[in-house]
């Protein structure tokens, strides 16, 4: 076991642990002493550390492992899950968002449309992928994309992994606001099934705009949130430091919002994250995609239409106030 590259504040004693366990293990082979009971001691203690520090995670501590720069993205998973996949380009009426990413491909052997958002993983793809924060174009891209889907009876899988629509003059000027307001309408009266998955960041606006979905699976560390912590700290307490307090107090977390309704799932995750072990990461979500495909499938078009309306009409809690007497 390799001792990780980058390491979060809570991981620090696992990562110590880790470095006793090279140690030893250098040990033994500079000295030719068998030090195996050594050796299964600390691995057995790197095994309970990793779960203890996993199942006790902070709302905020979730956050950073939603971050993580060795994270898979949505591209790594769709490699995973599904094949041949085509993309397309252009919104067909200013330019080609490269901050999400649209195409074909088979899952299954089934045909389906992938809409997803890349943050990139080296600075020179984030730069192309402008971090993963879309402009209007790419929210126009993907609309056209759905209806492509709508047209040929495709079930739609969107990805979501962004920290927010991207708020610059240039995307304001071409209506960003608006195209995320129209795909808020046109997603929810898509007739053709329609999934998405948080894999990372689920940030505002910015997922909204490709997440208005039959179902919203949400991988165990990844967070969903009308604003980042920091920037709800920076409001609220007027100091970005207390970002934890925020991440708490909005039920950011993928257990909370499955609780709330938000998630209609929760994909679990290998112990210490999705970017420990892909494969198996992966493995969980093709199941939960094709689980809640059959279940979409087996629903006529007007049924589909329907219960996603009553999904979205009945998220959320509030109140009426009577009239008052006079």
């Amino acid at each position: 076991m390799e001792s990780p590259a980058y390491v979060l504040e809570f991981e620090k004693p696992l990562r110590e642990l880790v470095k006793q366990l090279d140690e030893l293990r250098q040990r033994s082979i500079e000295t030719n002493v068998d030090l195996a009971p050594e050796i299964q001691a600390i691995e057995r203690k790197i095994e309970s550390t990793r779960r203890e520090i996993y199942s006790n995670l902070t709302p905020w501590q979730k956050v950073q492992i939603a971050r993580h720069p060795k994270r898979p993205y949505a591209l790594d998973y769709v490699e995973a899950v599904c094949t041949g996949f085509q993309e397309f380009h252009g919104d067909r009426q200013f330019n080609d968002d490269r901050a999400i990413i649209g195409g074909t491909a088979f899952f299954n052997g089934d045909a389906v449309m992938i809409i997803v958002q890349q943050k990139g993983r080296d600075p020179k793809e984030r730069i192309i992928r402008n971090f993963g924060m879309p402009q209007p174009e790419g929210y126009r891209k993907a609309l056209r994309l759905a209806r492509l889907a709508e047209k040929f009876r495709l079930p739609l899988f969107t990805f979501i992994d962004t920290p927010g629509a991207f708020p610059g003059v240039e995307s304001e000027a071409r209506h960003v606001s608006e195209a995320i307001a129209v795909n808020l309408r046109e997603f929810a009266m898509l007739r053709t099934p329609s999934i998405s998955v948080v894999v990372g960041e689920g940030g505002s606006g910015g997922a909204l705009g490709i997440g208005v979905t039959d179902r919203v699976l949400m991988f165990e560390n990844s967070y969903y949130s009308v604003i980042t912590p920091e920037g709800c700290a920076a409001i609220l307490w007027k100091d970005g430091a207390a970002a934890p307090k925020a991440a708490e107090a909005l039920k950011v977390s993928a257990d909370h919002l499955e609780r709330l309704g938000v998630a209609n799932e929760v994909i679990p995750e290998p112990p210490g994250g999705a970017h420990n072990d892909p494969a198996q990461a992966a493995g969980a979500l093709k199941y939960a995609l094709q689980k809640h495909l059959n279940d979409l499938r087996a629903l006529d078009l007007d049924q589909l239409v329907n219960a996603r309306y009553e999904r979205y009409r009945h998220l959320g809690v509030y109140e009426e106030a009577g009239a008052s007497r006079s």
